[in-house]
């Protein structure tokens, strides 16, 4: 969303001025101090929002920020799970309620309560409340995991595994980068009428813990697409496993588990025991995280029952929403590992392509240029389909069918990100909004070839491509 503007017949620079100036006047007249140390800017398709204090505090900044785009999340999640998944959104607040509320420790409570007070405050008729930005932060554990798992047990569905694969990334450090330190890259894959709004930049100076830079969706605690950097030095980022099968209703939603190891954890060891402890098994990832003391990566792939590792001061790791574990695929997946052809496979194979064809010069710039990329490694040649690492499933008449993304299905990468260890320690990242290559999505064309998808024609709308800005957590 644009910033406000006037509606007057006057001058845009007396406009903004005075818009400017209404803003300031609108939070003067709440007369709250919790909006002290907080800010919002629009800059390249994104909204960096500055939030500081304690939880409340950082919450209500949140969402009083934010509201208009929490508001407008909201009412698309809404509409959209409705039809994808036959389940209304009282029933996605009332699991987050059941499920998730009491397993949430009480300083993220406590900000998910800011976040709907400060939502309430800017905009007093909405209706939502702690359990609706619950929801939020969980509809992807709810939506693809949690209800294939409720299908089987009650047997009221196919209950087949719905899990996503979305996003590429990569991670490599030692003699793989241009300075021998620690890179990291990753492309957010996820339905466009989801992804052209996932893009908030999240800065965060918690009370206790670590300061925390990372893209998120408005209204989000974590990340969610996963790509963060805090102050102890550590980075992650993560990509999806394809159709894993996995839930359990007693443990801790993933959104907490990924915020906490945001503020909290020190060490790739630390990062590694937040994630696996209490795990629900929901957004199972492999995730790729950096230590810039120690110049080490690790990948960690993190199933219900398995969490192998792998760690290296020296190398690579990258993911394109594949396990690499043969047990956890056999015991907590439906993925059909013999399928060569797939898109998980043929995006693995350009990233091995990749990182050993730039060995020793992987930087920031390389890494902008691996998320564009439209190399489709089963031809060779450049295509704009599911196969490559900028994905355009729109355009593949395929779609991707290990995602139960049908034919053209509008779906694929939304925006990229980029950081590296002399930009992380800053609090620096470079990010993409829209496709990384810089093709624009425009809707109007898209549902006239392609009218089976016009349902979604009220909430999808053009996903513009803008350029890269570079975002710096300096409050």
């Amino acid at each position: 969303m644009k910033p406000y503007k006037s509606r007057s017949i006057i001058p845009a620079a007396l406009a903004l001025t005075l818009a400017a100036a209404l803003w300031a006047a609108g939070c003067q007249a709440k007369g709250d101090p919790r909006l002290r140390d907080s800010s919002r800017e629009d800059k390249a398709g994104w909204i960096h929002v500055r939030l500081s204090g304690t939880p409340a505090e950082i919450g209500f900044q949140h969402g009083w920020h934010l509201a208009a785009e929490v508001d407008d999340l909201l009412k698309t999640l809404a509409f959209y799970l409705k039809e994808a998944t036959k389940h209304d959104w009282a029933f996605y607040r009332a699991a987050a309620e059941r499920l998730f509320w009491p397993k949430l420790e009480p300083e993220y409570q406590e900000e998910i309560a800011g976040i709907a007070e400060g939502l309430k405050a800017r905009l007093p008729s909405t209706p939502y409340d702690k359990y609706d930005i619950t929801a939020l932060n969980g509809w992807i554990e709810l939506a693809w995991y949690y209800v294939p798992y409720l299908e089987a047990k009650t047997k009221t569905g196919p209950g087949a595994s719905k899990a996503p694969g979305y996003c590429s990334a990569f991670i490599a450090t030692g003699s793989y980068t241009a300075d021998g330190k620690i890179v990291m890259g990753h492309n957010s894959w996820v339905e466009y009428i989801i992804g052209e709004r996932w893009n908030a930049i999240l800065e965060i100076t918690p009370a206790k813990g670590n300061r925390i830079l990372m893209d998120a969706l408005p209204g989000y605690i974590h990340s969610g697409d996963d790509f963060v950097i805090n102050g102890a030095g550590i980075i992650y980022t993560e990509t999806t496993i394809s159709q894993f099968k996995s839930f359990d209703e007693g443990g801790v939603p993933e959104f907490a588990r990924a915020r906490k190891a945001a503020q909290y954890a020190n060490s790739i060891d630390e990062f590694m025991a937040i994630m696996i402890s209490g795990s629900n098994g929901a957004y199972a990832n492999d995730w790729l995280v950096g230590d810039l003391k120690t110049n080490e990566i690790a990948k960690l792939e993190l199933g219900l029952k398995n969490h192998p590792s792998w760690r290296t001061s020296d190398g690579y790791f990258i993911g394109s929403n594949f396990a690499a574990d043969p047990k956890l695929i056999t015991e907590e997946t439906t993925f059909n590992a013999q399928d060569a052809s797939q898109s998980v496979f043929v995006r693995k194979a350009r990233w091995e392509k990749l990182m050993e064809e730039f060995k020793g010069k992987i930087d920031a710039e390389a890494g902008k240029n691996f998320e564009e990329d439209h190399i489709d490694a089963s031809t060779g040649k450049p295509a704009a389909n599911a196969n490559v690492l900028c994905g355009h499933v729109d355009t593949d008449a395929k779609g991707v069918p290990e995602f139960a993304w049908a034919a053209h299905f509008p779906g694929g990468s939304v925006q990229g990100k980029v950081t590296t260890a002399a930009l992380a320690k800053d609090m620096k990242m470079w990010a993409r909004m829209g496709h990384p290559c810089g093709e624009d999505f425009l809707a109007a064309p898209f549902f006239a070839k392609h009218p089976e998808y016009k349902w979604q024609a009220k909430f999808l709308k053009d996903m513009k491509a803008n350029p890269w800005a570079l975002f710096e957590g300096n409050q």
